[in-house]
């Protein structure tokens, strides 16, 4: 079984309008960049990696940097390095398991900095006026 431990060791934030004034409507763009995948021990991967959310217009920037610790069986982590040395991606365990983690903290520095949180919030739709359906049969 893979186990995957996410460790953050840099998280950095930048708000580039003044907080008095009002945001524009933005458009929030993330980025979650892989370095690569180094082999420890037997037993031990280690995936650096870079997350960035990016906001536009060009309101604020959040990055957020560390490194995945992968552990398992040694077949798995060997079928695991080989096929990112032959340049295939990632399975999606860590993948998954590092953006939770990152946009977990971006959601707390966003709300730090008074920014929209980097996730889509939930839309409900516009209540619709209901037409009386026809009858499925007529006597």
């Amino acid at each position: 079984m893979i186990r995957v431990n996410v460790f953050v060791h840099q998280l950095s934030a930048e708000r580039f309008r003044d907080i008095r004034k009002p945001l524009p409507p933005v458009k929030v763009a993330t980025n979650l960049n892989v370095v690569g995948i180094e082999r420890k021990s037997d037993r031990l991967l280690e995936a650096p990696f870079v997350f960035t959310i990016n906001y536009a217009p060009a309101v604020a920037q959040i990055s957020v940097k560390g490194k995945a610790h992968v552990t398992g069986s040694k077949e798995e982590l060997k079928k695991m390095h080989t096929s990112h040395k032959e340049k295939q991606p990632l399975p999606p365990i860590i993948v998954q398991s590092i953006s939770n983690r990152a946009f977990l903290e971006s959601i707390l520095i966003s709300r730090t900095l008074n920014l929209p949180p980097p996730i889509p919030l939930p839309q409900i739709p516009p209540m619709k006026k209901k037409k009386l359906s026809e009858p499925s049969y007529r006597a």
